[in-house]
């Protein structure tokens, strides 16, 4: 993470021309510094200045967020948090429920993966509605499969969403607020199927973990979630989807020094393989900045 930013970086970080800048550092409205004749733009000062100039109503992304990644579980993204020892606490209650986070200041990135409607990226419509406000960039982290987790064998032969009503198997939700949610009520609607249809256990999964811990303990036949989780508790997968689980990021945290160590970790060779281990990754475009508000 650079302190100093060069003309090139403050323009970019401020989404101006770099003839702009000039124009400020020419009228000394803009704090900067000259070495060996280079200009210099110290970030912290660059902060504050943005802040001071605000009008209107204050802007929440000046106030610095909390170091937290909410947003949806993804077992990639829970263990690079902890392996690249990155700083970030996670507090993952689902998708929607991140974007909440992030406006409340409790958090300043959130994964998350909503089902498209109609061919359009919903993920980049969602942050764009609720999230346009502030100052805040759309990063890609991975394309995941999505699909049916269920016990080791198949032993119901479970093969599409039809067959959970025809076979009365118990599935196990996730919270409203969760992706996954979202999209099994997609998959269901595109099936011509409603979730009453199935034989829905009482209590909801807050992360793919427990629907896979549900599954081997015999309280629930099926629950939709990602592949990788399969895998990792030895369990069947029955593919429906593909889906990208993208991080919306305060831009502020983005230069900060533990989105910056995340990020850097997702370019080791550790990272990558470990993304093959756990299987139904694509992380191909995993660091591209695909919005800005």
């Amino acid at each position: 993470m650079r302190q100093l930013m060069s003309t090139k970086e403050i323009a970019e970080y401020l989404r101006l021309k770099e003839r702009k800048i000039y124009d400020l550092v020419s009228r000394n409205e803009i704090p900067h510094s000259r070495v060996s004749g280079k200009l210099l733009f110290p970030r912290a000062q660059i902060d504050d200045w943005v802040g001071r100039n605000m009008g209107g109503a204050p802007m929440r992304s000046v106030t610095r967020s909390a170091p937290v990644i909410a947003g949806s579980h993804d077992p990639l993204l829970d263990w690079a948090v902890r392996e690249s020892r990155c700083g970030l606490a996670a507090l993952t209650y689902g998708s929607l429920d991140g974007i909440d986070r992030i406006l409340s200041g409790e958090a300043s990135a959130a994964a998350i993966h909503l089902p498209p409607t109609k061919g359009s990226d919903r993920n980049m419509s969602v942050a764009s509605e609720r999230l346009g406000h502030l100052d805040v960039v759309l990063v890609k982290w991975a394309r995941r499969e999505q699909g049916l987790v269920v016990a080791s064998a198949n032993p119901l032969m479970i093969k599409s969403l039809q067959d959970l009503q025809k076979k009365k198997a118990r599935i196990i939700p996730r919270q409203p607020h969760a992706g996954s949610y979202l999209l099994l009520l997609e998959l269901l609607g595109q099936a011509r199927m409603k979730l009453t249809d199935l034989n829905v256990v009482k209590f909801a999964a807050l992360s793919e973990s427990d629907i896979a811990s549900a599954i081997l303990d015999g309280k629930a036949d099926a629950g939709l979630a990602i592949r990788a989780v399969a895998r990792q508790f030895h369990l069947d997968f029955v593919p429906l989807a593909t889906e990208e689980l993208d991080l919306v990021v305060s831009r502020r945290a983005y230069f900060e020094a533990p989105m910056q160590a995340l990020l850097a970790f997702t370019c080791t060779p550790t990272f990558r393989q470990f993304a093959r281990e756990l299987s139904g990754y694509d992380v191909s475009e995993l660091g591209k900045v695909v919005w800005n508000a």
